[in-house]
């Protein structure tokens, strides 16, 4: 251990902290030398909740440097984002500390980390929760970093806990790491959104084994620096015409949150549109064009970065000086994590949150996808358990159970990081004699705290109180008090009326540019394995006028669906993209609320409408079938084609797109009785 007089460390450390900020009057705030010390020289277990912007990595920089220079081994940070490891790279830089990464892009590098390590040439190891469960990685990486480590930080802790806003299973093989340390390793874990709920799991988690208590540092959650207001504005129109008008008044740059990514890419284009310079952000970008975005918005070289939530824990831009969400998170939590990227080296940043009409919706799917229920847990380990020592693939075992890729992956991860089966490749097992049960009872609970912090959302801003002091009072701060800056305290300076021109132009590019369907060009059998699609029965490109729920021509479609007639407005945007697909007929997937409108668009398009296409068997809704081969068997069977189609191009039209395999399907029939062309043309997609 390092054994120095307190006040020689205190010395040795603030030295550390000036080298570490460039600035040579800078100074500890509350708890962050207390934290230091337990760690450097008592090697404890310690939990730092605190503000966005208190310096929560200084204590491991500095720590860090001080066991590396007591002869301890390097740091190991467990950190969620890409974005937060480059940014925690450069500042170990400063403090002369050999940083390196292992992370899901560098693979090729992990030999020659490996290496250094052995060689004990590096100082700070930074990896993410998702490498913890890499079996490769556990098995070949971890016995080194568990027999090598001086000090242990995970980072954004609250991850670890299900009780709180951002749980990741990954996070829970920390445990993992915890049981393999040596008792004399020190371990930190940070974070600035854990309530008391989740601070004790996060404890009870942490403690080691020998029943020493976890030392827990916990400050007082206000930013002085932001600003809060909340503006109701239930139509898309409105908000997109609201921030095109009021991002210009706005200093600086910042960060416009929307919950999906086509809401990024829908707001970000208008405001391209209207001058104003904007970049989306999603975590479907690749790696070196984040990196690139982030770059740019740091140089205040970009406006705004209209971003989802891959954009959130550890992006540090000090100056950044707005954020605006254009749909409201699902917790009062996560919104408090997210509005923390600004006003951190700045004496004042504005945060507004604009609440959409669509936001319930929205934050309804991702609490429903949270924890998988027990009938398809046990019909997956039922699967499992028939397989056998050969397991089964994820795409088989979407032929048994009607969930999608996604969330059957997601509930594996559940079960693997849980105990109940294993990865091997790419097939799953069944963990054999597991003690592993179903807690229906602990889902259910966190699923109903999931509701109460929605209900918390809604009423944020709407009852009057301190916005600055909802943050606080649900995050437990133990200081809460009204902060006389927010709209509720001081008034609002946001509300002003909208332009009904701008508005008009914002529904205008709401409804502009149709959604393009992609070419399904594989597909599962029976099986669930994945064929390839001839050629010759293959569907075109083609085309969808809206998706469910978007502020454009959706609200028009769901009213033509369901009254059974459609406005001339749709009619008319649908003829214009059938005349775009260069349409020389058109038929429909069998569908009442379709007659009227496939027979007006012939007439506007002047092409005949024939009917091609009967219903040989009734089946479920698609929207029931949550996977491939559950919509494939699904369809398959269900139509039949009962003429032969003309010559030329025609136009398959359906009403709602839910899979995408209706409209492949039945086009591919048509296709096989002799249709040269088929363009699947939809109302309305749900993706």
């Amino acid at each position: 251990m390092l054994t120095t007089r307190p006040d020689t460390f205190s010395t040795i450390a603030l030295e550390r902290l000036r080298t570490l900020t460039g600035d040579g009057a800078a100074e500890f705030r509350d708890g962050q030398l207390e934290a230091i010390r337990d760690v450097v020289e008592d090697r404890a277990r310690v939990l730092c909740v605190q503000r966005t912007g208190w310096g929560k990595s200084a204590v491991y920089f500095v720590a860090t440097a001080l066991l590396r220079g007591a002869g301890a081994g390097p740091t190991l940070i467990v950190s969620p984002l890409l974005a937060l490891m480059r940014n925690q790279i450069a500042a170990a830089g400063r403090l002369g500390l050999r940083a390196h990464t292992i992370n899901s892009t560098n693979r090729d590098e992990w030999d020659d980390v490996r290496e250094r390590l052995a060689a004990d040439s590096i100082d700070l190891l930074l990896i993410s929760p998702e490498r913890l469960n890499n079996q490769g990685f556990r098995r070949e990486m971890l016995p080194l970093f568990a027999a090598s480590v001086g000090l242990l930080v995970i980072d954004e802790a609250h991850c670890i806990s299900d009780w709180g806003h951002d749980f990741r299973p990954d996070y829970r093989r920390v445990k993992d790491m915890l049981d393999a340390l040596d008792p004399g390793v020190a371990v930190l874990g940070t974070t600035a959104t854990a309530n008391d709920r989740v601070v004790a799991d996060v404890v009870s988690q942490l403690a080691d084994g020998d029943g020493r208590p976890l030392r827990a540092y916990r400050g007082p959650l206000a930013r002085a620096s932001l600003r809060l207001e909340v503006l109701e504005l239930a139509q898309p129109a409105q908000r997109l015409a609201w921030l095109a008008a009021n991002l210009p008044r706005l200093p600086g740059s910042g960060i416009v949150y929307t919950l999906t990514k086509r809401d990024a890419e829908q707001v970000a284009g208008f405001l391209c549109g209207r001058g104003i310079d904007a970049v989306s952000y999603t975590g479907e970008h690749e790696s070196e064009a984040r990196i690139a975005i982030e770059d740019q918005l740091l140089r205040n070289e970009i406006k705004a970065v209209v971003a989802t939530t891959a954009l959130g824990m550890g992006y540090d831009k000090p100056d950044l000086s707005f954020v605006v969400h254009y749909q409201a998170p699902g917790s009062v939590v996560a919104y408090y994590q997210q509005i923390g990227r600004a006003g951190r080296g700045v004496d004042h940043a504005d945060i507004v949150l604009l609440r959409g009409g669509e936001d319930r919706r929205i934050q309804d799917f991702f609490i429903e996808q949270a924890f998988p229920v027990r009938e398809h847990v046990m019909a997956v380990l039922g699967e499992l358990e028939q397989a056998g020592d050969r397991g089964r693939t994820t795409r088989e075992l979407m032929a048994v159970v009607n969930l999608g890729a996604g969330r059957i992956e997601a509930m594996l991860k559940i079960l693997d990081v849980e105990g109940a089966v294993v990865r091997a490749g790419t097939r799953w097992k069944l963990v054999a004699d597991a003690s592993w049960t179903y807690d229906g009872e602990r889902y259910a609970a966190v699923t109903a705290l999931r509701r109460a912090e929605q209900r918390a959302m809604a009423a944020f801003g709407s009852d009057g109180r301190c916005l600055m002091r909802v943050l606080q009072e649900e995050l437990d701060d133990p200081e809460p008090a009204d902060c006389g800056r927010c709209s509720a305290c001081a008034g609002p300076r946001f509300a002003i009326p909208l332009d009904p021109a701008l508005v008009e132009a914002a529904g205008r590019h709401l409804r502009s540019t149709p959604i393009e369907l992609e070419v399904k060009k594989m597909a599962p059998d029976a099986g669930g394995t994945m064929r390839k699609i001839p050629e010759d029965v293959r569907v075109e490109p083609g085309w969808a006028l809206a998706r469910f729920g978007d502020g454009g021509w959706w609200p028009a479609v769901e009213r033509g669906l369901r009254a059974g007639e459609f406005e001339d407005d749709v009619v008319a945007a649908v003829a214009d993209l059938l005349r775009a697909a260069g349409a020389d007929w058109v038929t429909c997937v069998p569908s009442v609320r379709l007659s009227d409108a496939v027979e007006r668009l012939g007439r506007r398009l002047g092409v005949p409408f024939v009917r091609l296409v009967d219903r040989a068997a009734e089946r479920p809704p698609q929207r029931d079938m949550a996977n491939a081969a559950q919509q494939v068997a699904n369809v398959r069977g269900a139509f039949r084609v009962v003429a032969a189609p003309p010559p030329g191009t025609g136009v398959l039209l359906d009403d709602r797109r839910m899979s995408g395999w209706t409209l492949a399907m039945v086009g591919g029939q048509l296709r096989r009785a002799g249709a040269a062309r088929i363009v699947p043309v939809a109302l309305a997609t749900a993706f």
